[in-house]
This record gives structure tokens, sequence and C-alpha cells, in this order.
């Protein structure tokens, strides 16, 4: 069988460092070890953007060419803070007459996954971007990603472990974990169905309201499937977290979710204002009365559950974490 074709791009961050850039290499040297064939974007070592890899129109070209292209897989190298000035410039006509590329990618990336599956109905990857392929055999969420990405992955496991703080300078390393999963639960009952959407918040927060919001017919459209809503930050405190929750309930997006699915946060333990983060949820989403999964091996913490948007599956709990088994 031949192997999917994976296109790099660069739509945040570059790989311009040392760091990085070994890291992106070793990736693509066992991407060729695993038989693919690897197209490099123009892009994906550059920093001459505002705080990106290069200008949003030179991006968003890159994003443009991946889907002219024949490659299987488009993979982000790297998340980052400016995908958000892109959109204007990506062709989204373009990706929506090529439903059958998936888009991969993590945090900043959350822009084009959400936008890609709410508003064209298309399904894509919130998944680990390409610096993470680094060692082989590829373990844990990264192995998961790349197994939902290649779709041989159709039940995926929370993990037992995590690691709190990264603080290895050699590129090439393997997880140190330091904490136990300790998943807490309300309103919830049984396995749930629906169609995962949602990423990280930060984002998610600058999508609401705009024409590339297209959240409400989503989940009209597919309210008798489910909807399952997961999200974590990336960095905010629970202050400005409980902002954006604010705006996201006032925008309606939580009117019709089958259950929260909420990841971990860098500043996990951030009481801003002596407001614990967890209460920032909990405040916002418990009224709605709906299964709510919190601190789920999800997010910006590494290991983090692959999921992938707009597509139908079931979430329950076992053994105190969480399975995920895709029904399409």
């Amino acid at each position: 069988m031949n192997k999917k074709t994976i296109y790099l791009v660069a739509p945040s961050f570059g790989c311009s460092d040392a760091y990085y850039k070994t890291r992106l290499k070793e990736a693509i040297k066992n991407f060729k070890k695993l038989n693919h064939k690897v197209i490099e974007g123009k892009n994906i070592y550059l920093n001459r953007g505002v705080v990106a890899s290069n200008s949003a129109i030179l991006r968003a070209n890159e994003i443009n060419d991946a889907y002219k292209s024949n490659a299987d897989i488009i993979l982000s190298v790297a998340g980052g803070e400016m995908l958000i000035e892109c959109l204007e410039y990506i062709d989204f006509e373009l990706i929506k007459n090529n439903p059958n590329k998936i888009f991969v990618g993590f945090s900043d990336n959350t822009f084009l996954t959400y936008i890609i599956t709410t508003k064209y109905d298309i399904p894509s990857i919130n998944g680990r971007n390409a610096t993470a392929y680094t060692i082989l055999p590829f373990e844990y969420d990264i192995k998961d990603s790349y197994d939902l990405m290649n779709d041989n992955a159709k039940i995926i496991y929370g993990y037992e472990k995590y690691q709190l703080i990264d603080d290895d300078i050699n590129p090439i390393h393997k997880y140190k974990f330091d904490n136990k999963t300790d998943i807490k639960v309300y309103n919830y009952k049984s396995k749930v169905c629906g169609r995962f959407i949602g990423g990280t918040v930060d984002c998610l927060s600058l999508i609401c309201g705009t024409k590339y919001d297209n959240t409400l017919n989503y989940i009209k459209k597919y309210k008798e499937d489910g909807i399952i809503f997961f999200m974590e930050s990336c960095d905010l405190n629970s202050v400005s977290l409980r902002r954006i929750l604010l705006q996201l309930k006032y925008a309606n997006w939580f009117n019709d979710i089958s259950l929260f699915l909420i990841g971990r946060s860098y500043k996990y333990d951030d009481k801003s204002f002596d407001l614990p983060i967890i209460n920032s949820y909990l405040d916002i989403l418990l009224p709605f009365n709906k299964p709510i999964i919190l601190d789920a091996p999800l997010g910006h913490i590494s290991p983090t559950i692959p999921i992938k948007l707009g597509v139908k599956a079931s979430i329950e709990i076992e053994n105190n974490n969480i399975k995920i088994e895709y029904l399409e």
C-alpha cells in the first residue's frame, strides 16, 4: 500500500532556531524511513515575518500550494501566535474543493482546524506538530497522532502520566513523566457520542463572531449526532479564561453541547485574584447541566490526546481516564 504524502507548512512559527530545526530535520528523516514522501514548504525554516515564519501572504500561499499539491496530509511544523493574519489570504474555496486532504496541527493551528471543520464541514486533526516526531518508534500521543492522520486509529486512550515541565536542552529526548493524570468528572453518567469540535480557547475567542465563525450552523446541522466540545488554553490566566468562556457563552456556542472535554493548561495552578482556573471552567459550564471532563490528558502539557474534528465518536471514562472511539 502506498504511504501518504506529507506536506510540511509553517502558517505560524517556523523552525528557525537550532533546537527546532534539529527536531524538524529528524522528524523528516523518520517520516522518510516510514516510506512517506515529504514535501517541504518554503517557510518551514524561516523567521521573516512579525512573530511568524514569513509574511501573512507568503504563509497563506504555502497553505494554498499544499492544497494544490498531490499531498494527502498537510502537517504544520509548529504553533505560534499570528496564524490569524493569514486567514484573509487563504483560498478556502480551494480547501473546500479538496476534502480528502487532512490538515493537522496544534495550538495556534486551531484557526485552521476549527474553521476547516465547522465552516467547510471537512475533518481536521488537532494533533502534534511535525517537530514532535523525533524518535522512532513513535510513542504515546505522537504515535496516536501519527496513526490518526494515517487512518490507523479507531480507539485512543488517555495517558496515565504527564510531563509538567520540559526543560531538557537536548532537542531529541523522550518524555520525563513526573505527574499522574487525575481527571475530574461532573454530571457524567455513561458513554457520550458526538462530533468533536474545539481547540485552543485563546484562538477560538478570536474566531467567534467573525466571518469565519459558522459554529451555530454546524452545531444545528449535527445536533442529532451530538457535539463534544473540547478546549484547553495555552497560557491564559484564570481571569482571562473566564472572560473568554463568557464570550463564547454569550455567542451561544455552548447551548447544545453534549459533553465538555477540558484539557490542561500551562497555567494549571493559576489563581489570579484568588480565582482558581478550575472555577473559571466550572462556574461557566456547570449551569448547562451537561457532562464535563476536566483536567483530561489534552492540551499544552504533554502528552496530549490528538482529536479528529468533525468525525462522530464516543467518549467514556475507563479506569479514571478517557477512551475515545471513532465511529466513522
